[in-house]
C-alpha cells in the first residue's frame, strides 16, 4: 500500500520537473543557446545527484511545519500540491512547488487539528519575499561584473558566444544540482516519517539510508517531468518576461542557482556557524521566484521598459493563489478520503 500512496509523491515530482526545469535551463533554451534535449539530459543527471547527496537539510524544516503521521495523509498532501502545480503548468506559469507543498501541509494541520509551527511558517514565508529580491540583486551585480570584464578584455563576439554556451552548460548543471538538493523535500519530505524502508548496504560498505532511497525515487520522478513536459514552460521563462541576451541568460541561471544553494547547503551552514556567523535557514525556497527575480532584476537594470509586466503580474498572482488552492484542496481531499474511503489520514 505504501507504494500506491507514494504515487502522489511521484506525481508531485513529475509536476516539479515539468515546471521547475524551466528555471534551470529555460533562459538557455529560450535564448537559443542550448537545445532542449541537451538541457533536459544535463538537468536530469545533476538533479538526481543533488537530491540524493544533499537533500536532507530542507526536509527538516518541512517536518517542523507539520509532521504528517499517516501514509494516507501524506498521499493527499502530495497529491494536492501536485495537482495545484499541474494546473498552473497547464497555464504555462512557472509556479512554486515549495508554496504548493506548504499550503497542502497547512491544510492537513487544519483538518487534523495539529498545530502549525508559527516560527517555521514565518521563516518559510519570509524566504518567499527574500528569494526573488536576493536573486535579482545577485543577477544585477553579476551582470555588471561580467560586462565590465567583457569590455576590459575586448572579448570578440564569436569567442563570447562560445564562452557563454559553455558557461550555460556548467551553470545549468550547478543549478540542477541545487534544485534537486533544495526542492526534493517538496516531493518526498512528507513521506519520510511513514516510509517503511530500511538501511541498504552497498558495495564498499556504504550505507544507503531510507531518506536517500526516497530522494532517489523522487529524483527519478522529477527527471521524468523534465523529459516529458518542461519545454513549454521553458519558453515562457526564456522569452515571456523579458528578452534575454545570451549573457543575461547565463547570469539569470547563475543567480537562481546561488540562491537555491544558499538555502540548501548544510555544509555552508556548519561552516558559517563555526565562525560564529549567521546562516541562512535551510528552507525549500521557490526556484520559480529565484529565476523570475533574476530576470526582472536585469530587466530593471536595462530600464524596465521592455519587461512584460502583465506576464510578471500573472506569475506573481499564481504565487499567491497556489498555496491557498493547495490548502483548500488538501482539506477537501482529506475529508473525502477519511469519510468516503474510510482511510486513516492522521493519528491524534
Amino acid at each position: 500500500m505504501f507504494l500506491f500512496f507514494l504515487s502522489s509523491g511521484m506525481f508531485l515530482g513529475w509536476t516539479l520537473g515539468a515546471n521547475d526545469a524551466s528555471n534551470v535551463f529555460g533562459t538557455a533554451v529560450g535564448s537559443r543557446m542550448l537545445r532542449f534535449r541537451t538541457a533536459a539530459a544535463l538537468c536530469c543527471i545533476f538533479l538526481i545527484l543533488g537530491a540524493v547527496l544533499s537533500g536532507g537539510g530542507t526536509t527538516q524544516t518541512l517536518g517542523k511545519l507539520g509532521a504528517v503521521n499517516a501514509v494516507a495523509g501524506a498521499f493527499v498532501v502530495a497529491f494536492s500540491a501536485g495537482l495545484s502545480v499541474y494546473l498552473m503548468t497547464l497555464a504555462r506559469y512557472p509556479v512554486s512547488t515549495s508554496q504548493a507543498i506548504v499550503g497542502a501541509i497547512v491544510g492537513w494541520n487544519l483538518f487534523s487539528g495539529s498545530p502549525t509551527d508559527t516560527d517555521a511558517l514565518i521563516t518559510i514565508v519570509m524566504t518567499w519575499i527574500a528569494c526573488p529580491i536576493l536573486s535579482g540583486i545577485i543577477a544585477i551585480l553579476s551582470y555588471k561584473a561580467i560586462t565590465f570584464f567583457i569590455r576590459k578584455f575586448k572579448v570578440h563576439m564569436f569567442q563570447l558566444d562560445e564562452l557563454t554556451r559553455y558557461g550555460l552548460l556548467l551553470v545549468g548543471a550547478f543549478g540542477a544540482f541545487a534544485l534537486g538538493a533544495n526542492n526534493i523535500a517538496n516531493v518526498v519530505g512528507v513521506f519520510l516519517p511513514v516510509a517503511p524502508f530500511n538501511d541498504m548496504t552497498l558495495f564498499g560498505g556504504l550505507t544507503f539510508k531510507p531518506a536517500q532511497q526516497l530522494f532517489l525515487i523522487g529524483g527519478l520522478a522529477i527527471s521524468l517531468g523534465v523529459i516529458t513536459y518542461s519545454k513549454h514552460v521553458m519558453e515562457t521563462v526564456g522569452r515571456g518576461i523579458f528578452k534575454l541576451s545570451p549573457v543575461m541568460a547565463l547570469v539569470a541561471v547563475w543567480a537562481h542557482s546561488i540562491v537555491l544553494f544558499l538555502f540548501a547547503s548544510q555544509h555552508l551552514e556548519q561552516l558559517l556557524g563555526s565562525y560564529g556567523l549567521p546562516a541562512l535557514p535551510l528552507v525549500p525556497v521557490s526556484s520559480s521566484q529565484a529565476i523570475v527575480g533574476a530576470v526582472v532584476g536585469m530587466g530593471l537594470l536595462k530600464g524596465g521598459h521592455t519587461i512584460r509586466w502583465k506576464m510578471v503580474g500573472g506569475i506573481a498572482g499564481s504565487w499567491i493563489t497556489t498555496p491557498i488552492f493547495a490548502c483548500l484542496l488538501s482539506f477537501i481531499c482529506l475529508f473525502i478520503l477519511q469519510n468516503v474511503f474510510q482511510q486513516t489520514v492522521y493519528y491524534p
